[in-house]
């Protein structure tokens, strides 16, 4: 009980061990202020999503941005980006129950993009709504998209237990092992009519022609597939983090030799590469140096 139902029940005699009914209704009144206010602080205290969970789940929307920032915004004073970057904090707090958004630093590396953002969520409207929210910050009024991308994750499709025992053996069974990935790359992938005219016994077969090449970099390239068919302008969005550039350069020249490759209409344009750093160090370096 509150100091508000004390004080209260306190107001009337005790010389009676009956209440009457304008002593229970002010009571109950009390109950359900008390309640209120404990369910209010309960909505308050709201749990941020699962990172390892949602990361690893089907189902999952995935929205890839990149942003250039506009020159008027280093017309600002040093003071009022600071509370751009910290206005965009106060933004991930509010949705951290419905994301998990990653940021990635691509100036210096990309000459139509100073960084892009990750974001994932169950519900792709949530994913939205922290961008509309995003996009109203000064920071993100003060950035122009140059590339959005969306898409859903899905458990295997063709390399699986049944469909290929002996790939998927190999597949799952050697984890990334390298040093903490410093690098980011996202790339999307657009078929043509062709491949999706093969049977699925003859697209069975290309991807564990395409598998195979791959393995010897799972140790040091970790890679995530999005399936964006209907949902954007392409296919599929890959998504990979390596500390070692050559490795992931040979994983891609072995991607690019394999008859697999001659389905493909759209392969990067762009391929966006960047650093992997936290939202708030992407933000503090771009608006006042930190």
């Amino acid at each position: 009980m509150n100091k508000l139902f004390y004080t209260v029940f306190s107001f009337f005699p005790k010389r009676s061990l009956g209440m009457s009914k304008i002593t229970a209704t002010i009571l109950s009144i009390c109950l359900l202020l008390a309640g209120g206010s404990a369910m209010a602080q309960q909505g308050s205290m709201s749990e941020p999503v699962d990172r390892a969970k949602i990361l690893t789940a089907p189902g999952v929307f995935g929205a890839f941005s990149t942003y250039k920032i506009r020159y008027e915004y280093y017309k600002l004073s040093s003071a009022e980006r600071k509370g751009a970057a910290d206005e965009v904090m106060a933004v991930v707090d509010k949705h951290k129950d419905k994301v998990i958004v990653d940021a990635y630093l691509t100036r210096g590396f990309e000459a139509k993009s100073d960084y892009f953002l990750r974001v994932h969520a169950y519900d792709a409207a949530a994913a939205q709504a922290f961008l509309l929210d995003f996009r109203a910050t000064r920071f993100g009024m003060n950035s122009g998209v140059t590339e959005s991308l969306v898409g859903i994750t899905k458990a295997l499709n063709y390399i699986t237990k049944d469909k290929s025992p002996d790939l998927n053996k190999d597949l799952t069974g050697t984890t990334y092992s390298g040093d903490a990935p410093r690098f980011a790359f996202m790339i999307p992938v657009k078929k043509g009519a062709e491949w999706w005219n093969l049977t699925d016994e003859q697209r069975l077969k290309e991807m564990e022609t395409h598998t195979l090449p791959t393995l010897a970099y799972l140790g040091n390239v970790k890679r995530k597939l999005y399936h964006s068919t209907g949902l954007d302008d392409t296919d599929f969005i890959t998504y990979f983090e390596t500390n070692d550039l050559g490795a992931f350069n040979n994983l891609v020249l072995s991607l690019a030799k394999i008859p697999e490759n001659k389905y493909n209409v759209r392969w990067g344009n762009p391929v966006v590469m960047g650093t992997i750093h936290s939202i708030a160090e992407v933000v503090n370096t771009l608006s006042v140096g930190q």
